[in-house]
C-alpha cells in the first residue's frame, strides 16, 4: 500500500479522500492510504481536514520522497494555472497516482494518464484517451474515441459525445454537453449546462444553448 499526499484542500480534494476510502472498503485491498494534504494557504497548516493533517505548503512535496501524489487543485477561477502549479512541486511524473473510484465504468480499451482521478459513476468508453492530471467528477460520460487533454477538469454530469477532442487545461462545467466530433481549444471554459455544437478557439468561455463565445478566459 502506498502513502498518498493530496495537493490542495478544496472540495475536489475531499472527494479524492472519499474515493480512496471507498477503494479500501472494496472487495480487493486498496492501493493507497492518504497521509495528508499540502496547501499554500498558511492558515490551513497544522489543521486537520476530514481527520487528515495539512502537512505544509506545496513546496514540501519535493521533500516527501516516500509517497505518491495526486492533484485536487483546479476550479473555474484558476483551471488554466494547473500545469504551472504541478510543475512547481518538482515531483516526477511517475510519482503521481491514478485514482479510479470503484463505481466508475472504464472500458478495457480506454487509456488513463498518470495523476488522473475518476470519481463516482464516471463512464469512459472504448478507445477514449484521458491525459495526465485530469479530474473527472461524478456522473460524467466520456464516449468512444474522445481525447481529453492533460490538466483538464470535467465537472459533474457533463456528457461528451464520440470523437470529441478537449485541449490542455480546459474546464467543462456541470451538465454541459459536447457534440460529437467537436474540438475544444486549450484553456477553454465551458459553462454549466452549455451545449457546444462547434469547435471552439483557445482560451474561450462558452455559454448557452447553442453555446457561443462570451469572452476570453484570461
Amino acid at each position: 500500500m502506498h502513502d498518498l499526499v493530496i495537493l490542495g484542500t478544496g472540495g475536489n480534494c475531499l472527494d479524492i479522500v472519499d474515493a480512496v476510502e471507498d477503494l479500501k472498503a472494496g472487495p480487493e485491498p486498496g492501493r493507497f492510504r492518504v497521509r495528508g494534504f499540502l496547501d499554500d494557504n498558511p492558515a490551513t497548516h497544522g489543521t486537520r481536514i476530514c481527520g487528515l493533517p495539512v502537512l505544509g505548503p506545496l513546496a514540501m512535496a519535493a521533500t516527501l520522497t516516500d509517497c505518491l501524489f495526486v492533484n485536487g487543485i483546479g476550479s473555474p477561477r484558476n483551471f488554466w494555472k494547473k500545469p504551472a502549479i504541478i510543475a512547481a512541486t518538482a515531483v516526477p511524473r511517475d510519482r503521481f497516482a491514478t485514482v479510479i473510484h470503484p463505481s466508475a465504468c472504464v472500458s478495457r480499451f480506454a487509456e488513463i494518464g498518470p495523476g488522473s482521478v475518476l470519481l463516482q459513476h464516471v463512464t469512459v468508453n472504448a478507445r477514449a484517451k484521458i491525459g495526465a492530471h485530469v479530474i473527472v467528477l461524478p456522473g460524467v460520460v466520456i464516449s468512444h474515441d474522445d481525447q481529453i487533454g492533460d490538466y483538464t477538469c470535467i465537472a459533474s454530469a457533463a456528457c461528451l459525445a464520440g470523437d470529441v477532442k478537449v485541449g490542455e487545461a480546459c474546464y467543462l462545467g456541470s451538465h454541459c454537453s459536447i457534440n460529437g466530433g467537436v474540438t475544444l481549444g486549450a484553456h477553454t471554459l465551458v459553462g454549466m449546462g452549455a451545449v457546444v455544437l462547434r469547435d471552439t478557439p483557445e482560451r474561450s468561455v462558452m455559454v448557452g444553448n447553442p453555446a457561443r463565445v462570451l469572452r476570453s478566459t484570461y
